[in-house]
């Protein structure tokens, strides 16, 4: 496990660790075969082509890895993240499709997915264009949309059908009253940044104290709704990893 910093093109080695990543084991379990004792192996002499489970093969379901984060254990924080490692754990999803597999892992996270309910959007700018068909799924799933003002007016005026919601500055009542309420059930707000004058670390750590879903990228947005979708509309049926590599 090796960790690189690079500084006017010039790439620095920061630490390098005789073990394996916690990604190892959840790799292992997609792919059925332990590679830390393939590894093992090859350290102590053997070739790559001893092992004929390294060559390339087609994988028919779909592995979600998901990092643990224990936002829970300080409601306080915002937990916006940055550089700094804070995942105390990794869970995965394992399913025929994307959408279930995320919806698993979010699961194992302790996150679980609504599958109706009503939904706060509030985007930066540049994410708005990207909100739209994740709006517009949303509401074609039967989810009731509050957006703030900018996100509800551009919203409103790429059709998507929603409910403005009024932010903590602008009186009451707002945003943080529907959270506090339990009238919203999840929440995608990208944020400006750190610095953000606005109320996306009060959205933030309400979510966490009211243990509301909550995403703060459009790619992570794409992913829920897709799980959202999937859980609503494919059946569930537990399979165990074994069933998995011998049936498919």
């Amino acid at each position: 496990n090796i960790q690189y910093a690079i500084a006017d093109d010039t790439v620095y080695i920061l630490e390098a660790n005789p073990r394996a990543s916690r990604t190892v084991p959840i790799v292992s379990k997609i792919l059925g075969f332990t590679m830390a004792k393939i590894a093992t192996k090859i350290m102590l002499g053997a070739k790559l082509k001893d092992f004929p489970e390294l060559k390339k093969k087609e994988v028919p379901y779909f592995g979600v890895k998901e990092a643990v984060f224990p936002f829970n254990m300080f409601p306080e924080v915002d937990p916006l993240l940055g550089p700094e490692m804070r995942a105390t754990g990794e869970v995965m999803g394992i399913s025929d499709s994307f959408g279930l597999a995320f919806y698993k892992a979010q699961i194992s996270a302790g996150w679980k997915l609504p599958r109706e309910g009503n939904v706060l959007l509030t985007v930066n700018e540049k994410d708005k264009p990207a909100l739209v068909p994740i709006a517009r799924c949303l509401e074609n799933l039967g989810f009731t949309i509050f957006a703030t003002h900018n996100t509800s007016r551009f919203l409103s005026e790429n059709n998507v059908a929603n409910t403005e919601i009024k932010k903590i500055h602008e009186g009451r009542p707002h945003l943080l009253d529907a959270i506090k309420d339990n009238e919203i059930h999840l929440i995608i707000n990208t944020p400006l940044g750190r610095d953000s004058k606005d109320d996306d670390s009060f959205i933030r750590m309400q979510a966490i104290q009211q243990k509301i879903p909550y995403v703060t990228t459009i790619a992570a947005a794409k992913a829920t709704v897709e799980g959202i979708e999937a859980i609503i509309k494919e059946e569930d049926i537990p399979i165990s990893l074994q069933d998995y590599y011998t049936s498919h």
